[in-house]
């Protein structure tokens, strides 16, 4: 049985996610603890629902960014991992705390990357007139939102959606696409190699696979 460590900050939807898929569509493999940057987050509460170890730390308490993330890696390395899944952590890792888990972290952006990084995307889509938007599953690089993409999902952008609308969309896939991914790498399907993404032995393009 593998090790998943779950990183959030706010309300912990696609953790839900993971908690109902392991020991079902992941078998082999149990959430072994929630970390949240912010103690008030409801993601914590949804741990601590499904009996599973919980720990909040405060950015505040550290002088840098390179000390809080190596008290993170601590607290990580506590409950040995071989998944690192990124639901909703609103902080910028270092390049140090991201190379220590590379191959192993994934993070999933809710745009057709490589467009739209960063934040307010589902706005930004609607602003630029795309008919369809979407989410990806990629692994994480030093490069925000750039380590390569694995998995998306698109979804259609309608006349008169706002970015409410468009968000519950993805939000669904997102549930689906983010612990199938998460199981390819629990089964040792997936890996990450020269800054590539290889499914069964196959690199993948620039977007990934695409759900049918």
């Amino acid at each position: 049985m593998k090790n998943i460590v779950v990183l959030v900050s706010g309300n912990g939807s696609n953790l839900q996610a993971f908690i109902d898929a392991c020991g079902n569509k992941i078998p082999n493999a149990r959430i072994a603890a929630v970390i949240s940057n912010k103690s008030d987050a409801y993601g914590l509460q949804r741990a601590i629902d499904a009996d599973i170890n919980v720990h909040s730390l405060n950015a505040k308490a550290y002088d840098s960014r390179e000390l809080y993330d190596d008290a993170l890696a601590t607290l990580i390395d506590l409950h040995k991992p071989d998944v690192i899944i990124l639901a909703g952590f609103m902080r910028i890792l270092s390049e140090a705390f991201v190379t220590r888990y590379q191959g192993k972290m994934l993070n999933i952006h809710p745009s057709l990357l490589p467009k739209y990084t960063g934040l307010h995307t589902h706005q930004r889509a609607i602003d630029a007139g795309d008919k369809e938007h979407g989410t990806s599953v990629h692994f994480v690089t030093p490069e925000l939102d750039g380590g390569p993409v694995i998995l998306q999902a698109k979804v259609p952008i309608f006349e008169h959606d706002n970015a409410e609308d468009v968000a519950s969309r993805v939000q669904a896939q997102e549930h689906v696409i983010y612990p199938m991914v998460a199981n390819w790498l629990v089964e040792e399907r997936l890996t990450m190699v020269d800054g590539k993404a290889i499914l069964d032995g196959t690199e993948l393009g620039l977007s990934g696979l695409e759900t049918e």
